[in-house]
């Protein structure tokens, strides 16, 4: 019978049935091999605590109320066993000096003895084998074959237990961290869902893991992200913080009712910011959270989605800070991302290009040269405006990638054109705030005119007024600087439409201002439109610096900023953007020049204006 027994847990063991169902099914069949006991296994945790596995005979409220006892010596039987790694045999729990602290739970239910057996298996205690006797008595010779035929099958199906649940929790382990992982992420949010109704999900950025990885190499990104990995867990409940990859964070906060939100989300920005030490530099961690609140009406997943939307948002808006979502903030979103396909896509498809509209000095009609401007071709074949996928080119990685691209053509266009001996001084471009951020700025304006044979003197990097002035942690103003130590000229885009500019203007120069089209607009307007571009065009020479107009639309707007000496000017008046084979034309036949434009300046001034 005993060998019969054997042979059916070892092949419950194979088959991988659950460990509790394997030891219950072997304490039953004991307790029926032998009268008058009742069988119990405990397992010993890692904080050397007894805790009930099986005892199908034991009443529930005594297997709980044993359930976390600290083993020691003199702690019952199983605790003493476990703690001794040998044997207990108490014949009289009612006067045994163990069970004084315990014998009120256990003689009520007429158990007077009980004889433990720790369970050993490499090297270790795993566990207590139990007999509880209904006679104040000892094990007789058969028991002793019985229990250690059953120790050495439950140690057996308890170290594989132990084998499977390190192989999941590997699986399930981020091995940079050691916080749990995607894997893990998806079946705790799930279990919480069903649980608890008052839950929320915060998804945490690094902002910075791409920078120190391009500075100081990924064994210093590696130590940034083991560090917020450590300094998140700290502040969230045990088993709640995951790392789901990259530089991306989720943690669980699964009672809203204990949790302030938004309390853990400052607490998370403070803690993750302070000093690191990564691979011998001195790192200040960043980071941005987006999180969602759950309730009965959502899945998990749109939970998830909804916190995505909030991450996403913050990361555009509110960089370094928390923002939760709220109804509506999705929709916006959604639009964004669909963009973000649409020009991801074309970006695949090489239907994302360059179009050159020329800027002209007003007072000669020579072309100054071009400023660049990006159109993407539909599937349809039309030409559609930057404007127009313009929330899209907000995303750090498509703004960096259409940059890419536009650089790429701009100066192999450039080079072309100046090894022929066009008569043009610059291309201008447009960056973005990611574009700095990224870092090596300069240094890939500079790698990109080497490769396409032009003089990164003939480039013009133009800067809006709301990356210029917003941008208060001085990567820009260092960037511009370099820009201008290589001889590229830097233009500040959209003048007149930020505010403090001036005061910038004083501590981070630049050489170029393109007064913004809504001044060119209302120069004839009572409101004083003349008067404010002339006193920008005062400033501006007072400081050394060209004015170029943009959104010149009328023969009447640019003669009159002529009359007020602006420089340059460009806008639907003298071009629409063009063509690379357009512009090369309007080179080629015009002699430098802007036809119509040189021609009228002609006639109504003479040749005064060339000298």
């Amino acid at each position: 019978m005993l060998l019969t027994l054997q042979n059916k847990i070892l092949e419950m063991i194979a088959k991988g049935q659950p460990l509790a169902e394997v030891v219950d099914f072997l304490c039953r069949s004991v307790e029926d091999m032998a009268d008058d006991i009742v069988c119990s296994v405990l397992l010993l945790d890692d904080e050397n605590r007894l805790r009930h596995l099986s005892g199908p005979s034991l009443p529930l409220e005594y297997a709980q109320a044993i359930d976390g006892i600290q083993i020691g010596p003199g702690v019952g039987s199983c605790g003493t066993a476990a703690y001794n790694g040998a044997p207990v045999i108490v014949t009289d729990i009612a006067t045994h000096a163990f069970w004084v602290p315990y014998k009120g739970l256990v003689l009520p239910l007429g158990l007077k003895a009980c004889w433990s057996t720790p369970i050993i298996g490499s090297g270790k205690v795993l566990g207590t084998f139990g007999f509880y006797y209904r006679n104040t008595r000892g094990p007789s010779a058969v028991e002793h074959n019985l229990v250690a035929a059953s120790v050495h099958l439950c140690a057996i199906a308890i170290e594989r237990d132990q084998r499977l649940a390190e192989r999941r929790k590997l699986a399930e382990t981020d091995g940079l961290t050691g916080l749990p992982n995607r894997s893990r992420f998806n079946e705790t949010i799930t279990e919480i869902a069903r649980r608890e109704q008052n839950w929320a999900l915060v998804l945490l950025d690094l902002d910075n893991l791409k920078m120190v990885n391009d500075t100081f190499g990924h064994a210093a990104g590696d130590d940034l992200i083991r560090t917020a990995g450590l300094r998140i867990a700290e502040r969230c409940d045990p088993g709640m913080a995951f790392r789901l990859g990259g530089d991306e964070f989720a943690i669980i906060v699964p009672c809203l009712a204990e949790t302030d939100l938004d309390r853990l989300a400052e607490d998370l920005i403070a803690a993750i910011k302070s000093p690191a030490d990564c691979s011998g530099h001195l790192i200040y961690p960043k980071a941005t959270l987006g999180g969602a609140r759950a309730d009965r009406e959502l899945s998990p997943d749109q939970v998830r989605q909804n916190a995505d939307y909030a991450l996403y948002h913050a990361k555009e808006s509110a960089r370094g800070q928390f923002v939760e979502y709220v109804p509506g903030l999705g929709s916006a979103i959604f639009e964004r991302f669909r963009a973000v396909r649409e020009v991801d896509q074309a970006l695949r498809d090489d239907r994302i290009d360059a179009h050159y509209q020329p800027v002209i000095e007003l007072s000669t009609g020579r072309i100054l040269g071009f400023e660049s401007l990006c159109r993407m071709t539909a599937p349809d074949g039309r030409l559609i405006e930057a404007a127009q996928f313009y929330e899209a080119m907000k995303d750090a990685h498509v703004g960096i990638e259409i940059t890419n691209r536009m650089l790429e053509r701009i100066t192999r266009d450039g080079g072309q054109w100046a090894r022929e001996g066009l008569a043009f001084s610059r291309i201008g471009f447009n960056l973005t705030a990611a574009d700095f951020h990224r870092g090596r700025l300069t240094e890939r304006i500079a790698s990109a005119c080497k490769d396409n044979g032009m003089a990164p003197s003939m480039i013009v990097a133009e800067v809006t007024e709301s990356v210029y002035l917003t941008q208060k942690d001085g990567v820009v103003a260092d960037e511009i600087r370099r820009l201008r130590n290589l001889g590229i000229k830097v233009a500040l885009d959209d003048f007149g439409t930020g505010f403090a500019s001036l005061t910038h203007l004083l501590t981070v120069p630049v050489d170029i201002l393109k007064i913004d089209r809504r001044f060119v607009q209302r120069l004839f307007d009572a409101g004083g439109g003349s008067v404010i571009t002339q006193g920008l065009l005062d400033i501006a020479e007072g400081l050394g610096m060209w004015v170029i107009a943009e959104g010149i639309e009328e023969e009447q707007q640019a003669e009159h900023l002529l009359g007020l000496d602006c420089k340059g000017g460009q806008g639907y008046f003298f071009s629409r953007p063009l063509h690379r084979d357009r512009a090369l034309q309007l080179l080629r036949e015009g002699g430098g020049y802007h036809p119509g434009w040189k021609d009228f300046v002609e006639s109504r001034f003479g040749r005064r204006c060339y000298g």
